[in-house]
Protein backbone atom coordinates (compact mmCIF):
# COMPACT_ATOMS: atom_id res chain seq x y z
CA UNK A 1 0.00 0.00 0.00
CA UNK A 2 2.97 2.40 0.81
CA UNK A 3 4.42 1.57 -2.46
CA UNK A 4 1.09 2.21 -4.37
CA UNK A 5 0.46 5.90 -2.33
CA UNK A 6 4.10 6.66 -3.16
CA UNK A 7 4.19 5.48 -6.92
CA UNK A 8 1.09 8.22 -7.14
CA UNK A 9 2.78 10.74 -5.26
CA UNK A 10 5.52 10.56 -7.82
CA UNK A 11 3.72 10.57 -10.71
CA UNK A 12 1.50 13.39 -9.24
CA UNK A 13 4.45 15.72 -8.82
CA UNK A 14 5.91 14.86 -12.31
CA UNK A 15 3.08 15.93 -13.42
CA UNK A 16 3.28 19.33 -11.85
CA UNK A 17 7.00 19.70 -12.29
CA UNK A 18 6.04 19.38 -16.20
CA UNK A 19 3.24 21.97 -16.25
CA UNK A 20 5.35 24.58 -14.95
CA UNK A 21 8.59 23.73 -17.18
CA UNK A 22 6.06 23.77 -20.31
CA UNK A 23 4.34 26.97 -18.91
CA UNK A 24 7.65 29.25 -19.16
CA UNK A 25 8.63 31.37 -22.69
CA UNK A 26 9.79 29.26 -25.36
CA UNK A 27 11.85 32.42 -26.45
CA UNK A 28 13.00 35.67 -25.54
CA UNK A 29 14.23 38.41 -27.68
CA UNK A 30 17.33 40.34 -26.85
CA UNK A 31 17.73 43.86 -27.57
CA UNK A 32 21.39 44.14 -26.60
CA UNK A 33 22.60 41.15 -29.21
CA UNK A 34 19.11 41.71 -31.34
CA UNK A 35 18.84 38.45 -31.33
CA UNK A 36 16.23 35.39 -30.45
CA UNK A 37 17.11 33.26 -27.65
CA UNK A 38 15.42 29.96 -27.50
CA UNK A 39 14.51 29.04 -24.12
CA UNK A 40 12.74 25.77 -24.24
CA UNK A 41 15.18 23.51 -25.75
CA UNK A 42 19.17 22.71 -26.22
CA UNK A 43 21.51 24.76 -23.58
CA UNK A 44 19.96 27.30 -22.65
CA UNK A 45 16.71 25.29 -21.52
CA UNK A 46 19.19 24.00 -18.49
CA UNK A 47 20.75 27.57 -18.08
CA UNK A 48 17.25 29.37 -17.48
CA UNK A 49 16.17 27.17 -14.36
CA UNK A 50 16.87 28.21 -10.84
CA UNK A 51 19.88 25.55 -10.83
CA UNK A 52 21.10 26.42 -14.20
CA UNK A 53 24.26 29.46 -14.84
CA UNK A 54 21.02 32.36 -14.88
CA UNK A 55 19.58 30.90 -11.89
CA UNK A 56 22.66 30.66 -9.91
CA UNK A 57 24.19 34.05 -11.08
CA UNK A 58 21.29 35.80 -10.03
CA UNK A 59 21.21 34.62 -6.49
CA UNK A 60 25.34 34.55 -5.99
CA UNK A 61 25.29 38.30 -7.38
CA UNK A 62 22.21 39.86 -7.87
CA UNK A 63 20.63 38.38 -4.61
CA UNK A 64 23.83 38.85 -2.58
CA UNK A 65 22.90 42.68 -2.20
CA UNK A 66 19.13 42.83 -3.21
CA UNK A 67 18.25 40.52 -0.49
CA UNK A 68 16.07 40.63 2.08
CA UNK A 69 18.77 41.09 4.55
CA UNK A 70 20.82 44.03 3.17
CA UNK A 71 19.39 46.48 5.59
CA UNK A 72 18.53 48.96 3.07
CA UNK A 73 21.35 48.87 0.92
CA UNK A 74 19.73 47.88 -2.21
CA UNK A 75 15.86 47.20 -2.81
CA UNK A 76 14.83 43.49 -2.15
CA UNK A 77 14.59 41.82 -5.16
CA UNK A 78 12.69 37.99 -6.45
CA UNK A 79 11.84 36.88 -9.96
CA UNK A 80 8.38 37.93 -9.89
CA UNK A 81 8.78 41.63 -9.33
CA UNK A 82 8.66 42.38 -13.03
CA UNK A 83 7.12 41.37 -15.89
CA UNK A 84 9.60 39.53 -18.75
CA UNK A 85 9.63 42.84 -20.52
CA UNK A 86 10.47 44.68 -17.90
CA UNK A 87 13.37 42.21 -17.20
CA UNK A 88 14.69 42.47 -20.62
CA UNK A 89 14.24 46.35 -20.54
CA UNK A 90 16.84 46.35 -17.63
CA UNK A 91 19.29 44.40 -19.32
CA UNK A 92 19.24 45.82 -22.81
CA UNK A 93 19.24 49.72 -20.96
CA UNK A 94 21.58 48.94 -18.40
CA UNK A 95 20.59 52.23 -16.66
CA UNK A 96 20.07 50.40 -13.45
CA UNK A 97 23.10 51.65 -10.55
CA UNK A 98 23.86 48.20 -10.16
CA UNK A 99 24.68 47.96 -14.06
CA UNK A 100 26.54 51.37 -13.63
CA UNK A 101 28.57 51.14 -10.51
CA UNK A 102 30.80 47.86 -11.75
CA UNK A 103 28.36 44.78 -9.65
CA UNK A 104 27.80 43.18 -13.01
CA UNK A 105 30.98 42.82 -14.05
CA UNK A 106 31.32 39.75 -11.67
CA UNK A 107 29.33 38.03 -14.50
CA UNK A 108 30.41 37.62 -18.48
CA UNK A 109 28.01 39.03 -21.16
CA UNK A 110 27.25 35.43 -21.58
CA UNK A 111 26.70 34.98 -18.35
CA UNK A 112 24.19 37.80 -17.67
CA UNK A 113 22.72 37.03 -21.28
CA UNK A 114 21.29 34.00 -18.44
CA UNK A 115 20.60 35.44 -15.88
CA UNK A 116 18.26 37.47 -18.41
CA UNK A 117 17.04 34.39 -19.63
CA UNK A 118 16.50 32.98 -15.75
CA UNK A 119 14.69 36.05 -14.70
CA UNK A 120 12.42 36.21 -18.48
CA UNK A 121 11.62 32.81 -18.27
CA UNK A 122 10.61 33.07 -14.29
CA UNK A 123 9.11 36.31 -14.61
CA UNK A 124 5.40 37.38 -13.46
CA UNK A 125 4.52 36.98 -16.86
CA UNK A 126 5.76 33.76 -17.44
CA UNK A 127 3.08 31.47 -17.59
CA UNK A 128 1.60 34.19 -20.31
CA UNK A 129 2.85 32.20 -23.14
CA UNK A 130 1.53 35.17 -25.41
CA UNK A 131 4.49 37.14 -23.93
CA UNK A 132 7.04 36.49 -26.12
CA UNK A 133 8.82 40.07 -26.44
Amino acid sequence: MKKLIFAAACILLTGMITTVVMARPAKRYDAKTQSCRVLDTGPLEWESLPWGKGGKGFQQVCQSCHSSKNEGKAPFLFTEIKSGKGWNRIFAERRVECARDGSWNKLSEEELQMVNDYLYSWSSTSLDRNDSA
